[in-house]
C-alpha cells in the first residue's frame, strides 16, 4: 500500500534504476518526421511505458498528480487549475471542462458520479482506444482527480465491447491501482475515496451521446432524452454526474504536474492545449496525431501525413465523423480549433481526419455519413429517424444522375429540418457532411441533375 507521495517517489526511483541497470529496446522510433512534428501530452507515453505495469507509469511520474491534489490542493484549488488550462471538452462539444467540473461540485448531494466516455463510434476515430490501450492508468488518475474536484466516490468507464484489449488493460490497471491503495477508500490517508468500474456498451453509436449513455448504464435501451435537466443536476440513477471522455480525462495529471498557465501557452486563444487526431484515408502516413490547436490543415496533411499517396491531387478533407463536414483544398491553410472548423459547416468531433483524393465522388461520400446516421439513428424522434432515411434515399437520385431541381431544393431543406428538429446531437449534425458538400462542391449534385 502507498500511503504518502513520498512513498510514491521512493517507488518511482526503484524502479527507475532497476530499468537504468536493465535498458529496453524503444517500441516506436522517434526521429521521423511523422513524430518530431508533433507535439505529444495525451500521447506522451504511447510506446515507451508497459501499459500493463502500474510501476512502469510511477516511474515515468505517473499518480503524482493525484497524490499532490490529495497533499496540497483544495477541491476549488484543482477546479480553478482546469479554468485557467482553458482546456475544452475532447468528446465533440468543446464545453469548457473547469465550467463543466464547477457545475457538479457546486450541486449539493450525498452521491455524484464520474463517468468516463469511451464509446468512440466516428468511422476512421481510434483516438481513445489507443490511450486506453496504451496509458490506461493516465485515464484513471484523470478520474480520481475529477472525483475528488466534484465530491465524487464512484467512477464508471463506458467503453465498447469492440476494444477487448482496452478492456483488459483497464480492468488490469484498476487492480493495480486498487491494490497499492491507489483507488479504494481512504486514498493516501487523505479521507479521499475512489472506486472505478467498467461497463460494456454494445456498439450502439447513439451511446456516445451523454445521456443515451447513462440509459445504457442503468441498463435501460440507450435512447437520449431531452435536455435539461443536465447531467450535472440529474445524471446517473438520478444524482449529479460529471462526464467526459478518454482524452479530456488523459489532460488531466499533465495539467495538474505543470500548470494551468503551463496548458494556456500551448494552443490558441480559445482553444489551448493539444488535439488528438485520428489520420486517415488516401494519404501516405496514417495513425495518431497529437498537435497544438491552431496547426494548421495543410501541416497535419504534408508535413505530418506526407501528403496524398499515390502521385494524386488533394481534394479534400472529412473532419469530425458523420457529425462533421468536408474541407476543400483552398481552405488546407486553415486553422484547426473549434470556432475555425464550425466557420467551415464542419467541427472537431472526437479527432477523425479522413483525407480524400481527386477520385472521390463528393456525393457519394456524403451518401456514405447519411447512410451510417441512418442506421445508427435510435427511432426515438421522427426527425431523425425518417429524415436521415429519406435524405438517404434521396442522395441516390443524384447519384444516379436521377435527380431534379425539385429533388436538389428539397435535399436542402430537409437538411435544415432535420438539424433543428431532432432531439439529440446524431440527428442535429447528421445533415453536416450534406450541407458542407453542397456549400463547397454544388457542381458534383448538380451533375446527378437529368435533363428536362
Amino acid at each position: 500500500m502507498i500511503t504518502s507521495i513520498e512513498e510514491l517517489q521512493e517507488l518511482a526511483q526503484m524502479k527507475k534504476s532497476h530499468n537504468e541497470n536493465n535498458p529496453k529496446e524503444p517500441t516506436i522510433d522517434m526521429s521521423c518526421d511523422f513524430y518530431t512534428k508533433q507535439t505529444r501530452i495525451v500521447l506522451e507515453n504511447e510506446g515507451i511505458i508497459d501499459p500493463e505495469d502500474i510501476e512502469d507509469y510511477i516511474t515515468h511520474g505517473g499518480y503524482m498528480s493525484l497524490f499532490k491534489v490529495l497533499d496540497e490542493m483544495s477541491p476549488k484549488d484543482v477546479i480553478e487549475e482546469i479554468k485557467i488550462s482553458g482546456l475544452r471538452g475532447r468528446g465533440g462539444g468543446g464545453y469548457p471542462t473547469g465550467l463543466k467540473w464547477e457545475s457538479v461540485s457546486k450541486v449539493q448531494s450525498e452521491q455524484k458520479y464520474i463517468i468516463c466516455n469511451g464509446d468512440e463510434g466516428d468511422p476512421g476515430a481510434f483516438m481513445d482506444r489507443a490511450v486506453m490501450e496504451s496509458d490506461p492508468h493516465k485515464v484513471l488518475e484523470g478520474m480520481a482527480i475529477a472525483g475528488f474536484a466534484c465530491g465524487a466516490n464512484k467512477g464508471y468507464i463506458y467503453i465498447r465491447a469492440e476494444y477487448p484489449i482496452a478492456v483488459k488493460r483497464l480492468t488490469r490497471a484498476i487492480k493495480q491501482a486498487t491494490r497499492l491503495g491507489i483507488l479504494g477508500a481512504n486514498i493516501a490517508q487523505s479521507g479521499f475515496g475512489f472506486n472505478i468500474e467498467i461497463r460494456l456498451g454494445a456498439g450502439a453509436y447513439v451511446c456516445g451521446e451523454g445521456t443515451a449513455l447513462i440509459a445504457s448504464i442503468e441498463g435501460g435501451r440507450g435512447h437520449p432524452r431531452q435536455k435539461p435537466p443536465h447531467l450535472s443536476d440529474h445524471g446517473l440513477w438520478g444524482s449529479p454526474t460529471l462526464l467526459n471522455n478518454v482524452e479530456t480525462f488523459a489532460n488531466i495529471a499533465p495539467i495538474i504536474k505543470n500548470g494551468g498557465a503551463w496548458f494556456k501557452t500551448i494552443g490558441t486563444k480559445n482553444s489551448s492545449g493539444t488535439k488528438v487526431f485520428a489520420l486517415s484515408g488516401l494519404i501516405k502516413n496514417t495513425g495518431l496525431v497529437e498537435v497544438p490547436m491552431g496547426t494548421t490543415l495543410r501541416e497535419l496533411v504534408y508535413d505530418i501525413g506526407g501528403g496524398v499517396e499515390n502521385g494524386r491531387k488533394f481534394k479534400a478533407i472529412q473532419s469530425g465523423g458523420p457529425s462533421g463536414g468536408c474541407i476543400p483544398e483552398e481552405l488546407l491553410d486553415l486553422r484547426v480549433d473549434y470556432e475555425s472548423l464550425k466557420e467551415v459547416d464542419s467541427m472537431m468531433g472526437s479527432g477523425g481526419l479522413i483525407v480524400m483524393d481527386d477520385s472521390s465522388n463528393m456525393v457519394e461520400i456524403a451518401r456514405f455519413f447519411m447512410d451510417f446516421c441512418a442506421s445508427e439513428s435510435c427511432g426515438k424522434c421522427t426527425p431523425c429517424r425518417v429524415g436521415t432515411t429519406q435524405l438517404t434515399q434521396l442522395l441516390d437520385k443524384f447519384i444516379a444522375k436521377e435527380a431534379t431541381m425539385h429533388d436538389f431544393v428539397l435535399l436542402k431543406e430537409m437538411c435544415l429540418v432535420v438539424k433543428s428538429t431532432s432531439l439529440c446531437g446524431l440527428g442535429q449534425t447528421a445533415p453536416n457532411p450534406v450541407l458542407s458538400t453542397i456549400r463547397y462542391f454544388e457542381d458534383e449534385y448538380l451533375a446527378g441533375i437529368k435533363d428536362d
